[in-house]
């Protein structure tokens, strides 16, 4: 997947899995870190499942539903490190219902088989906690409701992969089973062709380069994801970045994803030193670069009025057509905030 919008999601949920006896479903599975420390199961679940109280928790393994390494286990028991712990339930875990809701589109290219949809910045691609309305899927509920083989609540079907709520660009979805399937394996097998473009605070040393290092949640701030250097944490991720212009004291970057790991080249732009710009949560939304003037100060707060998010748009998407098995390549333009943001910048740098 791709810079995922996850973010309020402190965990990996997963489908629901039917259980050995045909009783229980997995809802949450968590794997403990290498240098996990002691901890009551309690405390460690509190932590990391959100709008989950302890009293709750208790509950759970009062009911048997709390497994560790598929043994259910009570609240007093200590985390150990490279534990799996698994949260049964006897009943499906719980689907948002999808609204539909007539949302506007901006249809790259459709047929009766996928679609690529080109995503405004601002606008929640999946229904979840705090956004369970006005989402990209209930869009496409109401866009596809005469559409007797599209289900927006059938995870067999609709996106094959995500960007946060506040990056732009293009979105490929699929309207049969069988397409998201083939979509999906080329996602998995990195044959897909995917660029973004952003704008990153400071000037990277190399006009080309390789981010490489595991991203997984913050340990300290789970609304967050970091870097783990040591390769025994996180999932494996890979950047490749290209100097497209430079301001000084900004520069814009194309990037290509090598993987596809939640906020990946947020992330990844953080830890060389160069956060996106306008990134609030990776902190890019400060002044990290320049001189210590009022006028320049003005001038940085003007830039985040022009565009009010991250900088960062899925530019182009490239992909085989599973059903016809047609080479496909989209290019999208720049959204007015971010080429608002780029000709200030570029006005700027000139003027200087």
């Amino acid at each position: 997947m791709d810079d995922i919008d996850e973010d309020d999601i402190a965990l990996e949920e997963v489908e629901d899995v039917e259980g050995a006896e045909g009783s229980l479903y997995e809802h949450f599975r968590i794997v403990a870190d290498r240098n996990q420390s002691p901890l009551r199961i309690d405390k460690f679940l509190s932590d990391r499942l959100t709008n989950t109280s302890r009293s709750r928790i208790k509950s759970a393994s009062e009911a048997d539903c709390i497994l560790v390494n598929g043994i259910s286990v009570k609240t007093n028991y200590r985390i150990k490190p490279l534990d799996v712990i698994t949260i049964m339930m006897s009943r499906p875990r719980h689907e948002f219902d999808v609204i539909p809701e007539d949302i506007p589109l901006n249809i790259a290219y459709e047929d009766s088989d996928l679609m690529v949809v080109n995503k405004p910045a601002g606008l929640v691609v999946h229904p979840g906690h705090g956004n369970y309305t006005g989402t990209l899927l209930n869009g496409l509920a109401y866009y596809l409701k005469d559409d007797p083989c599209y289900d927006a609540t059938d995870p067999r079907l609709g996106l094959v992969h995500r960007i946060d709520k506040d990056t732009s660009g293009l979105l490929v979805i699929a309207k049969r089973p069988e397409t998201k399937t083939l979509l999906s394996r080329q996602f998995f097998d990195k044959t897909t062709q995917r660029r973004y473009l952003a704008m990153v605070w400071g000037i990277p040393k190399e006009d080309e380069g390789r981010i490489e290092g595991n991203i997984g949640r913050d340990l300290r701030d789970r609304t967050k994801m970091a870097v783990f250097t040591d390769g025994e944490q996180g999932k494996e991720a890979v950047t490749h970045y290209r100097v497209i212009e430079k301001f000084g004291y900004v520069s814009l970057l194309e990037f290509r994803l090598e993987t596809g790991r939640t906020h990946q080249i947020r992330v990844h732009s953080k830890h060389i030193g160069h956060p996106v710009f306008n990134d609030e949560r990776y902190g890019g939304d400060q002044v990290l670069k320049g001189l210590p003037t009022a006028k320049y100060n003005q001038f940085i707060h003007n830039c985040f009025e022009a565009c009010p998010r991250q900088a960062l748009h899925a530019k182009t998407l490239g992909f085989v057509n599973p059903v016809s098995g047609e080479e496909m390549f989209f290019d999208s333009e720049i959204p007015p905030d971010m080429q608002a943001l780029i000709e200030r910048w570029q006005k700027y740098y000139n003027t200087q």
